[in-house]
């Protein structure tokens, strides 16, 4: 059974109009007082100065989205699949392939036995079968002849860093397939940084404009404290998907729209100046 870590959606419309005295308080929102947050990454990516740390984040998003306990998603194996199903395509799409995948052979010890051609059959309502069949069949191979069985679990027992350079020497796994598997999996530390995290991160001034989302993982890692990392995640991303959009983000009716620089920014309000 399919486990949802989202919460439910938020009704939030955009105001017929923007609220006169919209500006004045925004602007006593904002405040200086939070310290430096620059840090070097190794490529010269920065982790930039924010009006806001996580903490305070974390504390403005928790009674919007709600309560977030870990709980394990799926077991690591299947966690692995579906995330290398869910790479170029929505999440509905992938667990649609991954359903069908499971109907289709029963157990993931199946897949990796199965020809590439009928597991690409089977996984075409995800998009890029011919890509990810042959990424899926060679991954749960490799982790039998290095393993000698499906089985992830010693993963939970080396230091972060290790486990994450283990799955990513795994043909088609990424630093994001490596952080969703660790984190949802085995609820490690690992920040998974998705096209909505990047988006947001990079909005609030808690990394570098010119920082990827690969270089991301580790960079928001280090401020963002471990017990933290998985709320931190779940939190940004349906931020993302729900305010923060791509196009037209709704910076009106946004609850960090008094800390996030292009928040204020857009809605004309000018930050205080650091002395």
């Amino acid at each position: 059974m399919r486990v949802s870590i989202l919460p439910q959606r938020l009704n939030i419309s955009r105001p017929h109009g923007r609220d006169n005295h919209l500006h004045a308080k925004l602007s006593a929102l904002v405040s200086p007082r939070n310290g430096d947050m620059s840090a070097k990454g190794n490529s010269g990516s920065m982790i930039t100065k924010s009006p806001a740390g996580p903490q305070e984040l974390l504390a403005r998003l928790a009674p919007v989205y709600g309560p977030l306990n870990w709980k394990q998603r799926r077991d690591p194996v299947s966690e692995l699949v579906v995330t290398i199903l869910s790479q170029h395509t929505s999440d509905a799409n992938a667990e649609r392939a991954f359903g069908q995948l499971v109907d289709a052979f029963g157990s993931m010890e199946a897949v990796a036995d199965a020809e590439i051609g009928a597991i690409a059959n089977c996984i075409r309502s995800g998009g890029l079968a011919q890509q990810k069949a042959p990424r899926i069949k060679t991954a749960l191979n490799r982790i039998i002849q290095e393993r000698g069985s499906l089985n992830l679990d010693f993963l939970r027992e080396l230091p972060l860093a290790e486990a994450k350079a283990w799955l990513k020497a795994l043909p088609g796994v990424g630093p994001k397939t490596a952080a969703v598997v660790l984190c949802f999996s085995f609820g490690m530390p690992a920040m998974p940084v998705d096209t909505h995290v990047h988006r947001v991160a990079r909005r609030l001034g808690l990394i570098g404009g010119k920082v990827t989302a690969d270089q991301a993982h580790d960079l928001l890692e280090s401020v963002v404290a471990p017990e933290d990392v998985y709320r931190f995640h779940v939190y940004l991303i349906t931020h993302g998907r729900q305010v923060c959009r791509s196009q037209r983000p709704l910076c009106e009716s946004c609850v960090l729209a008094g800390i996030c620089p292009t928040g204020l920014e857009r809605l004309g309000v000018a930050t205080p100046k650091r002395h």
